[in-house]
């Protein structure tokens, strides 16, 4: 960024340069005028070399002119500080024979000398009064020069004057007087340079402002542009009518471009801003978001069923055939509506809505659709990110635990951390309404981050109690597997807390075959597996999964998903596949965990079919911590008593007196 006055010094350079070239024949006449007053004088040594200087900084300024580049393009800061240069020289070098004239003995040339240095003050401060830097730096070295006039004056003793020295002084005056008035006259020649190069600013202004303003291609309005003007719009709206923003996206618009060229798509476009524009008259506004892309607002509408109108005729327009060389070509568009009052009263509440509107248009087939807010699904904000990044950061969304248990015997073998948001206001949020959020606003990391960290951190606090979580799953997005940062951050955790970790079970779902990364999921299993930990497959049944997947997967664990356990007994279909499932983790070496387990019945039906362990609501629904750890303190109370009951058995069996076999003693025995 340079300083203020070096760009203004750039600016007034052209117009200095311009003046330059322009007086150059009045500059030499006068200068050769007053060479001839001092060469008169007898001075002419000082005269030589002042007039080698005066032709030296014209040609200079010659040169300079000739490289002064074309009007629309700056000036170098390199050219503007030489003229400058040449400019404050050439001010010293005119003034300079009022001080030799000072010093000589006539009082006529004395005054000669004066009227000489007021003529070119006033020629410096007349033609360079619309440039200030120019003015005020050539005015300080002619006051300078006049105080030297003076200095050189009180120390010279003066006589009486010839008669020509008068009638030099004589002519001088009338110089003065001449040069005054036409300095004055092109004073305006100054100005017209000026102004000229005032509007030129002003009319690139104006063009660089419609380029901003309007499509190059279309000449419609831009984006931007069109947000100013729907404010404006809905600021002036009347009471009882409704302003329209109608999001119009052209459907076989890209099979035309492919393959008639990209000049056939252009003029496609062309033609159907055209069209838009023609629709939407004066009052309207249309732009191009983009693309194949256009937008329309229109006030005035009574009611929805006008917008679907409007929308319509919208439609019958674009449809119109386009005519391409010997082609015909035709096209149509899906339209989203959103009206002011129904879908909000701000610009980009109804530019939203009427976007989203646009795609359920796309999606259904139907050309049109109005925005209706019970009809779709509220958009997220940065309001809404903002308040789930807090929440992870203070700890508000947090691991419950479900217990995972064996079907025989009901004891708990392990967890399944599930997490809940703690809301302030809103009391206990269930992971369906958040957990989407998350996704849609890419904070999947972050979460990644927090609830392992948490979970790692409660597996810590329940083996210092002296509690056995067993192995405890903990769900992974596809951003911890796909991502090398994903998997930095969960192997940074694991490294931080190696006692918990060795309890930590990685549940993916079997979706993660068929994302766009898959290979790398795989890779990141396979290196998180080498590190020693376990790997279980979530929902299995529901996915894409192939048998192939299966091959090429490295896991440990099984997870049937909870609809084909909810239909043992009740579905034939059911009960095979899930005894299929069984027998598959049988072949392959892994174990297998039943989700979903609700009644005593389904209980039942897979330990017949060989099931072990299970989780579901029969066996207790997903708590905090101190709650488990209550019912893990009080499961391993019941199988400490239970364990004491079996020695007091062997010791009456033994013959032996209560209390004589203690656990130590039973397991040496």
């Amino acid at each position: 960024m340079t300083h203020p006055l070096l760009d203004r010094l750039r600016h007034e350079t052209r117009f200095v340069v311009h003046i330059s070239v322009r007086d150059l024949a009045k500059r030499l006449a006068s200068f050769g005028m007053i060479a001839a007053v001092c060469w008169h004088a007898g001075i002419r040594g000082e005269v030589l070399v002042l007039a080698g200087i005066i032709i030296a900084v014209e040609v200079a300024a010659r040169i300079l002119h000739l490289l002064l580049p074309p009007a629309d393009r700056p000036v170098g800061l390199g050219l503007s500080v030489t003229m400058w240069l040449i400019n404050v020289s050439s001010t010293v070098a005119f003034l300079w024979p009022a001080v030799i004239l000072a010093d000589q003995p006539s009082v006529a040339l004395l005054l000669g000398g004066f009227m000489w240095m007021f003529g070119v003050y006033v020629h410096i401060s007349n033609t360079f009064v619309a440039l200030p830097v120019y003015n005020w730096s050539q005015m300080i070295p002619a006051f300078l020069t006049a105080m030297a006039v003076f200095v050189v004056a009180e120390q010279t003793t003066f006589q009486a004057s010839p008669p020509m020295d008068w009638w030099l002084a004589a002519g001088l005056m009338v110089i003065y007087a001449v040069n005054t008035f036409e300095t004055l006259n092109t004073q305006k020649d100054t100005r017209a340079a000026l102004d000229a190069a005032r509007a030129q600013a002003q009319a690139r202004l104006a063009t660089l402002e419609h380029l901003n303003r309007h499509d190059p291609l279309t000449g419609l309005l831009t984006r931007a542009a069109f947000d100013l003007g729907l404010a404006q719009m809905l600021a002036r709206s009347r009471d009882g009518w409704h302003v329209g923003v109608f999001v119009i996206d052209l459907d076989g618009f890209k099979p035309i471009n492919d393959t008639y060229s990209h000049q056939a798509g252009d003029m496609v476009l062309r033609a159907v801003g055209e069209r838009l524009a023609a629709l939407a008259g004066k009052a309207g506004l249309v732009a191009r978001l983009g693309g194949d892309e256009f937008a329309l607002a229109a006030d005035s509408l009574r009611s929805e069923r006008a917008g679907l109108w409007l929308a319509d005729q919208i439609l019958r327009d674009i449809r119109q055939p386009i005519d391409w060389g010997e082609k015909t070509l035709t096209i149509s568009a899906s339209i989203g509506i959103g009206l002011s009052g129904q879908a909000g009263d701000t610009v980009s509440d109804l530019c939203a809505a009427a976007d989203q509107a646009m795609y359920r248009a796309k999606g259904s087939g139907v050309r049109a659709v109005a925005y209706r807010a019970d009809d779709f699904p509220r958009r997220l904000t940065l309001e809404d990110r903002r308040a789930l990044a807090d929440a992870l950061r203070l700890g508000q969304i947090k691991p419950h635990y479900q217990p995972k248990v064996r079907l025989d015997s009901g004891r708990i073998v392990g967890l399944e951390a599930l997490a809940r948001w703690h809301h302030p206001e809103r009391g206990l949020v269930s992971p369906g309404q958040f957990l989407p959020q998350l996704n849609e606003l890419g904070l999947q990391g972050d979460f990644m981050t927090a609830i392992t960290g948490q979970v790692l951190r409660d597996v810590e606090s329940l083996l210092k109690d002296g509690l056995d979580p067993g192995q405890v799953s903990v769900n992974l997005p596809e951003v911890a597997l796909a991502t090398t940062s994903g998997r930095n951050d969960l192997h940074r955790l694991m490294a931080s807390h190696p006692a918990a970790a060795r309890h930590i079970t990685l549940e993916i779902t079997e979706d993660v075959f068929i994302a766009r990364s898959g290979t790398s999921i795989q890779a990141g299993i396979a290196e998180f597996r080498a590190t020693g930990l376990r790997v279980s497959l979530d929902d299995f049944g529901t996915g894409f999964a192939s048998f192939q997947h299966l091959r090429s997967l490295e896991f440990d664990e099984l997870k049937i998903a909870p609809g084909f356990v909810a239909d043992l007994g009740r579905d034939r279909a059911a009960e095979v596949l899930v005894r299929g499932f069984l027998n598959m983790a049988a072949g392959l070496g892994v174990s297998v965990i039943a989700e979903g387990v609700e009644t005593e019945a389904q209980r039942q039906h897979l330990l017949a079919m060989g099931g072990v362990v299970a989780q579901g609501y029969l066996f207790g629904r997903a708590q905090p911590l101190d709650e488990t750890r209550i019912r893990l303190a009080a499961e391993a109370m019941r199988d400490a008593v239970a364990a004491e009951l079996a020695l007091q058995h062997v010791a009456q069996e033994l013959g032996l007196a209560p209390g004589a076999l203690s656990g130590d003693q039973a397991a040496t025995g």
